[in-house]
């Protein structure tokens, strides 16, 4: 009997966990269900799951997606995310949005003078900021010297190598003012001469200069060929390399601001009785078809730095640090009781030289460098042709042209 009764406890508490496990199972089948994929029931059950984030990435994708991270080896999560479903399983719409760019977009002008700017590009891909430094070096139009014609040259400077040293000395006009020449024949409106006539006698100086080449508004007095070999004829215009219709001086945007050219700039050095003498026709052009057309000195852009201490870099540590950047990015705090601790000063002078976690593991634990992917530093350089400011104003509208081209081609 005892043994009976036993058997028959052991029996209930079989059936008990039966029964049990009989109401999990159908709780389960009836929670899925619930959440069935076909009724859009399974995004809501991910939802309620404390370790599936939705609506925003986790930490450390949302790290990798905006900033690269600089090591002692190599950057790491250098590439850009651009693919619009590339989190979609997270919730997270990684589109390009118009209405999100706008509101993200903006420019930040740090330094303005005549001839340098730097301002900061924010909300914007690494695509678009190159397409900026691209166009403001190749295809912003500027007037550069196209065509040199020598009379006399007894320097030791070979004509072609005389050619191109007068070709790359900047022209301070606004080539917004002349059209392209193309292949319409020079005038007023598309070309530019310049005069230069110099003679060294002894016990003067031998060098010549951009100084010298003087501004014809009248156009070319050099005749053709042709009508070198005519007999004179008093009763007709002799007729030279350039047709102005009228002299450039007299054109309201040219009577109060004459053309020149950059000054100082060495051309050629003379002995004594050596000569030049010529005439140089500037026309406007592109950087693309030749490097003289350029607008800019130069044009480049960095992705902003940002320099983080993981750890609290204190006494000697934070003395060693300091001394350890080359430009200056750290600076000490005192914290009391003669004790001292290592700040980030201008994280934005970084040039990711890497010698603050040059070292060992430990100073790679101390101090993280970044680079934000959407934030960029800009410089441009002016030749000085048109100011810094007006010159990325004029690269906004090229692009701007480039774009309607394409959606033109595109309905």
């Amino acid at each position: 009997m005892a043994g009976r009764g036993v058997k028959q406890q052991t029996m209930s508490e079989s059936t008990l966990e039966t029964e049990t496990e009989t109401e999990t199972e159908t709780g389960t089948e009836s929670e899925s269900s619930s959440v069935d994929p076909k009724g859009g029931g399974g995004l809501r059950w991910l939802e309620k799951l404390s370790d599936v984030p939705m609506g925003k990435l986790p930490p450390h994708l949302e790290f990798q997606r905006t900033h690269v991270e600089c090591k002692a080896d190599a950057p790491l999560h250098t590439d850009t995310i651009q693919y619009s479903g590339a989190y979609a399983s997270l919730g997270v719409d990684n589109s390009v949005r118009m209405d999100s760019f706008c509101d993200n977009f903006r420019v930040e002008v740090m330094r303005l003078t005549e001839d340098d700017m730097e301002f900061d590009m924010i909300g914007i891909d690494p695509a678009l900021a190159n397409a900026f430094r691209r166009i403001l070096i190749s295809e912003v139009p500027t007037m550069a010297i196209e065509r040199v014609l020598i009379a006399n040259n007894t320097s030791v400077v070979q004509d072609e190598v005389l050619a191109h040293r007068l070709g790359l000395i900047p022209i301070n006009v606004d080539p917004r003012l002349f059209e392209f020449a193309g292949n319409n024949t020079p005038n007023e409106k598309n070309t530019i001469v310049f005069k230069l006539h110099v003679r060294r006698k002894p016990n003067e100086p031998s060098s010549v200069k951009s100084n010298e080449l003087i501004w014809s508004p009248k156009g070319s007095e050099f005749l053709l060929a042709s009508e070198d070999s005519k007999s004179a004829d008093t009763s007709s215009k002799p007729r030279t390399y350039t047709s102005f219709t009228c002299r450039q001086d007299s054109l309201p945007e040219f009577s109060n601001n004459a053309i020149k050219v950059m000054e100082n700039i060495l051309i050629a050095k003379l002995g004594p009785g050596q000569e030049i003498e010529l005439e140089a026709h500037a026309v406007k052009g592109i950087g693309k078809t030749h490097a003289k057309w350029s607008p800019v000195a130069t044009a480049w852009y960095r992705m902003l730095p940002e320099v983080v201490l993981l750890q609290e870099v204190e006494d000697e540590a934070a003395e060693e640090l300091k001394a350890k950047c080359p430009v200056g990015v750290f600076d000490i705090e005192d914290i009391g009781k003669g004790r001292k601790r290592a700040t980030v000063a201008r994280p934005r002078g970084c040039t990711l030289c890497r010698e603050c976690i040059r070292g060992g593991q430990q100073w790679e634990d101390r101090v993280s460098l970044r680079r934000r992917k959407n934030h960029f530093i800009f410089n441009i350089e002016s030749t000085g042709a048109l100011p810094p400011e007006v010159l990325f104003t004029e690269a906004v509208k090229i692009l701007e042209d480039k774009c309607e081209r394409v959606i033109a081609d595109l309905s």
